[in-house]
Order: structure tokens, then sequence, then C-alpha cells
């Protein structure tokens, strides 16, 4: 079911990882994957974020975003046992991954669309959990409607179609949140 009521398609999938599995798979991230403070240039200003991120993907893509470059690292074996499964349940296919490793609450993304011009135009992102349940929620550009959803661990998040084009999308600060979280959001990358 489309949980969007109108100029996009977002799909999500609950637990398609199971509790133990989920589990498993956070402390390998967490642990094997070269994470790096995210950095970026707001108002002519250079900033170092405390959550963290990394970037793979089929080739050294270079992706850029906030003024800043990153440059994709060979796929580890974790995240290509990852990526097969949410591309057979989302059945799209994907060439690359930003991961996203949130300390805590205090740590989320502000309203923002993923529109790059080096991503497949109106493709699926697909956005997996795992971690601490955080909020997730959309702002339609005109309407300026917002619907909010929990995003638990071992959950898939598919936005595809034209939602990148009529919807921001932001994962709220929150201070009741103090475990972790990892994202991962497979994506769509075009040369």
């Amino acid at each position: 079911m489309n949980l969007l009521p109108y100029d996009g398609t977002v799909f999500y999938f609950q637990k398609i990882f199971c509790q133990i599995d989920s589990e498993k798979i956070f402390e390998t991230l967490l642990n094997s994957i070269d994470w790096k403070n995210d950095e970026a240039f707001i108002y002519g200003k250079h900033i170092i974020t405390k959550r963290k991120v990394a970037w793979y993907g089929d080739e050294n893509y270079e992706y850029k975003y906030s003024k800043t470059s990153k440059f994709a690292l060979p796929w580890t074996s974790d995240l290509i046992e990852i990526k097969n499964i949410v591309e057979k349940c989302t059945n799209n296919s994907y060439n690359s991954c930003l991961l996203n490793l949130y300390h805590t609450g205090d740590e989320g993304m502000t309203w923002h669309s993923d529109d790059e011009e080096t991503m497949k135009k109106n493709g699926s992102i697909a956005s997996v959990s795992f971690g601490a349940l955080r909020k997730f929620s959309f702002k339609h550009k005109q309407s300026k409607e917002v619907l909010s959803l929990e995003l638990e661990t071992g959950s898939i998040l598919e936005m595809k179609d034209n939602t990148q084009t009529h919807w921001l999308h932001a994962l709220p600060k929150t201070k009741k949140v103090l475990m972790p979280r990892i994202n991962l959001t497979f994506r769509s990358f075009t040369v």
C-alpha cells in the first residue's frame, strides 16, 4: 500500500530482517564499515557532523552533495548480502549505498530530497534500518502536508517514482532515543 496520498510512491516493508538477524547485522556494520564523520558546507561554513557516513558501490562513483564529494568504496560481502535481499523485496536493482550512523536521537537529518543529478531520476531508493526505532517524516513541497511513521529495526522503506520531486523527508532529532541507528540507503547512481 502506498503511504503517500499523491505525487509519489512510498512502500514500507516491516521486519524483513528478524530481530536476531537485525542485531547481528547492526554489530557487523558498526564494526566493519569504514565510517567517517560527514562534512557539509552550509551558508559557506564548513561543518563536520557527529553523524558518520560511508559510501559503497559497484564502481568508484563520485557522490556530490552539500558541496562535498565522496568516492564509493568496493562492496563488502555483508553489504552484498543485504543488497540482494533488498533487491528481491523491492524488485529493483541498486548500484550504490550511502550508510548513516546516528549515535543517538540527538543526530538527525533536516528536510531534504534525494534528487542529485547523479541519481537515476524517479528511481527507487531503498532505506534499510537497523538499531533504534526512529520517526521518519515526509512533507509535500507545495501543500506542506506532513506524514510520519516509525522505522523499525530490520525494515525497508522504499521511495520511488516522483517522490523526490514533490516531497521532502527528514529524520527529526529527539531526546527520547538514546540508542544508535544504522541506515543504509540503496540507490541507482548514473555516470
